[in-house]
């Protein structure tokens, strides 16, 4: 199903809301210093999409592609983006964080980028060599015989933007409408098979730099056998493909995790809204700038990310979005919410949304915390096609039918967290609950009893939000009731305000039952903390005395040794005189 051609407010709206998503993806990179800050930038790749001819950009919109060119280059925010990844656990693909676990999912996705979560997966056969493709599809060459990367400066030059540096006293405005003009100049105005390479070589661009983005300046050209059809470009899952590639390199996508920080954890600050009613969501934020070394930053938002409230934590951000202002949402609910396997080639790796139940308006219930695993060698992340031809397809046909039956959904039978926590805290917390300040905790006693302190914070914090919505639907009946005599009146008013205020009863009672809880487990916390503290310290005694022991026995075994040493010389002297 495409997308219709945008008029130019829904164009602003479009790369307003964008920016959202794309900085919350792309804080779990690895490098940091990825492509969209290198000489490709949004600017450029906009710049050609903006020179294209209507109908090549009405193709694009069919395609799918529409909401993600509309969107706008937003700068990386590095400190959020290095403090995110040492939270980053390879062996489930989510964060770990005090509150438990977090990821990024196929609905952040499309919310966040406006790319297609549903559909093909973006998967087929890896060559040795795409030489012969390049050539025959973009009419260009690969920088070596056997690779899949073409030269990036290559590639724009067949776009007209191979110089896409300012000129001396050139204002932005000017700069883009100059690199438009170049490349409307050049590209094909009629459809045929020149218009066709036009477009391919600009899908190479944004598929293979942007969107699964490699290191350095070339361009992957992997994805090239699936555009050979373009009438089938758009069935593919992009946006799924582009979670994968995130999920495994961890290194080439920056600005969507930052904006998926900034829905999620709103506490940090990073991150303010630019305006209201974007889309898609990646444009509807901006970073804050700050002025401080990188090095405090990232410290200060360790810090951050240890102490903010449970129940600052956003789980649901999504709740109360208008779907018709993403294009993709709808499309791909039937795989929101559930454990899948995702494509992109040689990138097959697992999105356990089992465990960020919470997400789902669900309490996160015990579940394995799974270790990488994976049924089938491949090559490692700096594949570039060189290896053996390979069909994908077939060597991973058990997780291409489970992409295919879209997974398996996430349920969960849990009336709270608390389990959860008590075997999150025993499997994490020497990672979790850990730093400077903390005593020696080698039982884990301490991080069990703050996971379910944090499960409590959470019961209490959702109990107050019950309570104090009961207020005021009792205030609002009371004032309906308005006195004695209105309740003669209208025996329902005041048989509802009854009704209320036993409600307002019972949660108030169950809210001081879980405040009580916790006093109790804070006590226990500090006591616990304190006996830690204490055994550690006479741990150390322990062991100060233990190596004092040593140290005397072996002061006193030399002295043996040389008192020994010399009788043996008086012994040899006594003798050597007879």
């Amino acid at each position: 199903m495409g997308l219709l051609s945008p008029s130019e407010g829904d164009k602003g709206l479009v790369a307003m809301k964008g920016l959202r998503v794309l900085l919350r993806f792309r804080l779990i990179s690895d490098a940091f210093g990825s492509e969209l800050r290198s000489r490709l930038g949004w600017a450029i790749v906009r710049a050609i999409y903006q020179g294209l001819p209507n109908f090549q950009r009405a193709r694009l919109e069919g395609m799918g592609f529409g909401p993600f060119l509309w969107l706008e280059e937003l700068a990386p925010d590095v400190a959020l983006i290095q403090a995110l990844k040492e939270r980053w656990d390879p062996e489930c693909h989510t964060f770990l964080f005090s509150w438990g676990h977090m990821i990024p999912t196929l609905e952040d996705v499309a919310r966040i980028i406006g790319l297609r979560v549903d559909g093909q997966a973006v998967t087929g056969v890896t060559y040795t060599s795409y030489q012969e493709q390049v050539e025959r599809l973009l009419g260009l060459e690969v920088t070596r015989e056997r690779s899949s990367l073409v030269r990036r400066t290559a590639l724009q030059a067949s776009l007209v933007v191979a110089s896409a540096c300012h000129q001396t006293g050139e204002g932005q405005a000017d700069y883009m409408a100059r690199l438009t003009e170049d490349a409307k100049a050049v590209l094909a105005e009629e459809e045929g098979e020149a218009a066709d390479r036009d477009l391919r070589r600009f899908l190479i661009l944004v598929i293979g730099k942007l969107i699964l983005g490699t290191r350095g300046d070339p361009v992957s050209c992997r994805c090239l056998p699936l555009l050979e059809d373009l009438s089938r470009v758009g069935s593919y899952a992009w946006g799924a493909a582009l979670l994968a590639h995130l999920f495994d390199s961890l290194g080439t996508s920056i600005r969507e995790t930052g904006v998926w920080a900034y829905c999620h954890l709103p506490s940090l600050g990073r991150g303010v809204p630019r305006r209201p009613g974007a889309v898609p969501l990646l444009q509807h934020w901006r970073f804050c700038q700050d002025e401080r070394s990188l090095r405090r930053q990232v410290t200060f938002i360790h810090d951050a990310l240890d102490t903010i409230p449970f129940g600052h934590v956003q789980w649901t951000p999504y709740v109360g979005e208008d779907d018709a202002a993403h294009p993709w949402v709808e499309r791909g609910r039937p795989y929101f919410g559930r454990d899948i396997w995702l494509h992109s080639f040689n990138t097959v790796v697992p999105l356990h949304h089992r465990l960020v139940a919470r997400t789902l308006g669900l309490h996160q219930s015990v579940v394995e915390f799974l270790t990488r695993q994976r049924p089938w060698e491949r090559p490692g992340r700096s594949f570039r096609g060189i290896q053996q031809v390979t069909d994908w397809t077939v060597r991973v046909r058990e997780q291409l039918e489970d992409w295919e039956q879209r997974g398996r959904e996430v349920v969960s039978e849990a009336t709270s967290d608390e389990d959860y926590f008590h075997a999150y805290a025993q499997r994490y917390g020497a990672q979790v609950y850990k730093g400077s300040r903390r005593p020696l905790d080698p039982e884990g006693r301490i991080a069990s009893l703050e996971g379910v302190l944090h499960s409590t914070i959470q019961q209490r914090d959702d109990l107050q939000a019950v309570v104090d919505q009961l207020r005021a639907e009792l205030d609002r009946a009371q004032q309906m009731v308005g006195g004695a005599s209105s309740s003669r009146e209208d025996p329902g008013r005041s048989m509802l305000e009854g009704q209320l205020a036993a409600a307002v009863a019972r949660e108030e009672d169950a809210l001081a039952q879980v405040q009580a809880q916790e006093t109790e487990l804070r006590a226990s916390l500090a006591r616990t903390t304190t006996l830690e503290a204490e055994m550690a310290e006479l741990r150390l005694r322990l062991e100060a005395a233990e190596v004092s022991r040593w140290r005397q026995e072996a002061e006193e075994a030399a002295r043996w040794r040389q008192e020994a040493e010399e009788a043996a010389r008086w012994c040899q002297e006594a003798e050597e005189a007879t």
